[in-house]
C-alpha cells in the first residue's frame, strides 16, 4: 500500500486526493485520509521540499504548507456537511442514535460541553475512529448554532492536520528513510486515535456521581 500511495505524492493530483478524501471521511471514516496526510508529508521530507508549490509536471512532491491548508480546509468542509446533515436528517436519524448507547452518550456529552462554552471533545473526537462523525452529526442533531462549533472544528482540523503532517514530515526526516517514517508515524496516528477514543468513552465525573 505505502508503494501505491508513493507514486501517487508525486502527481498534482495528491491535493486533490487529499481534500476529498478528508471531506468524505466523516461520512465514511474507514478512509484513510491520516495515512494519506502523512505519507504525502514525508515524501516532501524525503524530497527536501517545504518551499513553494513546484509548477504541475510529471514528477513532484507536496508542499507542507499547502497540504497544511487543505487537510485543514477540507476537513472543516466535512465537518459542516455532516453538521448541516445532523441538523437535516428528521426521524430517521433520531432513530439511528437511540439505538446506539455510544452516540446517545456522546451526543449528550458534546451537547453540555458546547452549552458551558467549551468545545475541547470536539478536538478530542477529531482523532478517535468514527469520532468525528459522531460528534458533528451530534452538534447537528442537537441544534448548536454554527458559531458554537464552527470555532472547535477549525481547532481540531488544524490540531488533526498538524498533528498529521509533523508526523510524517518529522518523523521521516529523523528517520531517515520516507517508507520508514510514513510506517511509524501511522502507527503514533493509530496510537493517538486509540487515546482519542479513550478519553471521548470516559464518563464525565456527574455521570460517576450519578
Amino acid at each position: 500500500m505505502f508503494e501505491s500511495l508513493g507514486s501517487l505524492t508525486t502527481s498534482p493530483w495528491i491535493y486533490a486526493v487529499v481534500a476529498l478524501s478528508v471531506v468524505l471521511d466523516v461520512f465514511l471514516p474507514v478512509l484513510p485520509s491520516g495515512v494519506l496526510v502523512i505519507t504525502a508529508a514525508a515524501a516532501a521530507a524525503a524530497a527536501g521540499a517545504a518551499g513553494p508549490v513546484p509548477v504541475p509536471g510529471p514528477e513532484q512532491v507536496p508542499d507542507i504548507l499547502a497540504l497544511l491548508v487543505i487537510a485543514t480546509t477540507s476537513s472543516v468542509l466535512g465537518d459542516m456537511a455532516a453538521f448541516r446533515l445532523g441538523r437535516r436528517g428528521g426521524a430517521r436519524l433520531d432513530r439511528a442514535i437511540a439505538r446506539s448507547r455510544r452516540l446517545t452518550r456522546a451526543q449528550e456529552r458534546l451537547g453540555t460541553a458546547l452549552a458551558r462554552g467549551g468545545g475541547a471533545l470536539v478536538v478530542i473526537a477529531r482523532f478517535a475512529p468514527a469520532g468525528r462523525s459522531v460528534v458533528s452529526l451530534g452538534a447537528g442533531k442537537t441544534h448548536r448554532k454554527v458559531m458554537e462549533f464552527l470555532p472547535w472544528s477549525v481547532l481540531a482540523g488544524m490540531a488533526w492536520a498538524g498533528y498529521s503532517v509533523a508526523l510524517g514530515y518529522f518523523g521521516t526526516q529523523w528517520l531517515g528513510a520516507a517508507w520508514l517514517g510514513t510506517a511509524v508515524s501511522v502507527l503514533a496516528l493509530f496510537a493517538a486515535g486509540a487515546l482519542a477514543a479513550f478519553l471521548v468513552r470516559r464518563p464525565t465525573p456527574t455521570a460517576v456521581r450519578a
